[in-house]
């Protein structure tokens, strides 16, 4: 279902759609950082996304306990913006020329979906926290802490590792 057939009448109807759309783009998300850990050459680029692959699954479990304290099933609806980000991320993995240089584009890549992560939670905090859904607002909180907080590492190993090596090239 697209987002122009969508009805929203209220802040319930939004934060819905939302959280299927999160639910959605966490789920491929795990299998895109496994595909992106395999593509990293540095060790430590390959344990981080390793280690976030691994969060992720730890919010796809949150965001069904969300989906059980709005009394519904955990369904998916296409995320259409994932998926563009995921492809750019899948033409940094399969991207010729030196290896260094690659990793800092799946950086660069890991960082646009954490920026988009940080976006949708942040988002669904709010409708949460307008609709008087503090216990939703808190389990949203947590994940959006980790989404910056992986975008931080991501920024740290770039600016302290990988971009200084992939400048040797």
């Amino acid at each position: 279902m697209g987002l122009l057939s969508e009805t929203f009448n209220t802040l319930d109807d939004l934060m819905l759609h939302e959280l299927k759309d999160v639910y959605d783009a966490e789920t491929r998300l795990v299998s895109a950082l496994d595909n992106m850990a395999e593509a990293a050459s540095n060790p430590v680029l390959k344990q981080s996304f390793q280690e976030h692959q691994r969060q992720t699954e730890g919010h796809i479990s949150r965001l069904e306990q969300v989906f059980r304290m709005v009394d519904q099933e955990p369904e998916r609806e296409t995320c259409h913006a994932i998926k563009g980000l995921i492809a750019e991320g899948d033409d940094m993995i399969s991207a010729d020329g030196d290896a260094k240089v690659r990793d800092a584009a799946l950086i660069a890549a890991a960082q646009r979906v954490e920026h988009y992560e940080i976006a949708a939670y942040g988002t669904m905090r709010t409708l949460a926290q307008q609709l008087g859904r503090r216990d939703i607002a808190d389990v949203l909180q947590q994940t959006l802490d980790e989404e910056r907080t992986t975008d931080e590492k991501l920024t740290s190993l770039a600016e302290g590792e990988i971009n200084p090596q992939a400048n040797v090239a």
